[in-house]
């Protein structure tokens, strides 16, 4: 029986999933497959290093640091979330936080991350191969954000935000080779996505990157038709959604050290009924 986790990141709301994590590393949870988008595939490299509470302190020490995220940085580097800070000043071996690469490596679970390919609008799944040591870079890639970054660069080619080619990577999932699969959500199970934001953003970005502009104002409709998927496949005993009740309004960059951590505490309550599902 392989085991999955797909975590579909959402910002500062990833606080739920860090909750979800450290759960399972107090529990002895382990999965054999793990697929993260954008902050998702932050946390999962977390967990996959045996990190247990590190991800917890980015959300409420790093992540709301200045030098973290802000309009100085927009002004200063065309880049609202500085993701060289988050992903390698501190991550880094050198770093204040290091990511245990060296745990991550050894770690027998598949790691793929999801970024989208700016130049055609498609998904690109890296693997755990694709990551080095002081080299994050997929990691960076699967978290930039349209419009409030510029795309980042993986081998001279650009990358986006991969929740914008394959939101809920379901399929994808499957198709190598999981039996059963833990989705984890960041907003509400019933959530449908609305495709009014999306289109501004995609406007912003068109001139530049027309493929990756359409697949964003698409964007809306992929989640919904995804996020359907996985229900279906819910019923059929196959997934179980992990989804926090509401998120008091908080947004994908909500800086508000109360919200963050009472989001934390409602993912480690939900993941319980992990347990009863891989057993």
């Amino acid at each position: 029986m392989k085991i999955g986790v797909i975590d579909v990141g959402g910002g500062l709301r990833g606080s739920y999933t860090a909750g979800v994590y450290d759960w399972c590393h107090d529990n002895d949870i382990k999965f054999d497959y793990c697929m993260g988008i954008s902050a998702g595939s932050a946390n999962l490299s977390s967990y996959l290093a045996g990190q247990r509470g590190r991800n917890l302190k980015f959300y409420l020490d790093y992540d709301l640091r200045p030098e973290c995220m802000g309009v100085k940085n927009f002004i200063k580097k065309r880049n609202f979330v500085n993701l060289e800070y988050v992903y390698g000043e501190l991550s880094n071996s050198y770093g204040e936080y290091p990511l245990d690469f060296d745990a991550v490596n050894d770690n027998p679970a598949e790691f793929t991350i999801v970024a989208t390919d700016a130049l055609t609008g498609k998904p690109r799944y890296f693997t755990k191969k694709d990551i080095e040591r002081d080299n994050f870079a997929p990691i960076k890639a699967s978290s930039c954000v349209p419009a409030v970054n510029r795309p980042y660069m993986v081998d001279g080619r650009p990358y986006y935000d991969g929740g914008i080619s394959d939101p809920i990577p379901v399929e994808k999932c499957f198709a190598d080779g999981c039996d059963k699969v833990v989705l984890l959500l960041t907003r509400p199970k019933d959530f449908e996505r609305s495709p009014d934001k999306d289109r501004l953003t995609a406007n912003l970005i068109s001139r530049s990157y027309p493929e990756a502009a359409l697949a964003m104002s698409r964007r809306a409709i992929r989640y919904n038709t995804e996020l359907w998927l996985a229900k279906q496949y819910e019923k059929q005993g196959k997934m179980l959604i992990v989804a926090p009740d509401n998120i008091g309004g908080m947004s994908t960059l909500t800086k508000d050290a109360g919200m963050i951590e009472s989001l934390y505490h409602k993912g480690y309550r939900d993941a319980e009924k992990i347990r009863a599902f891989i057993e």
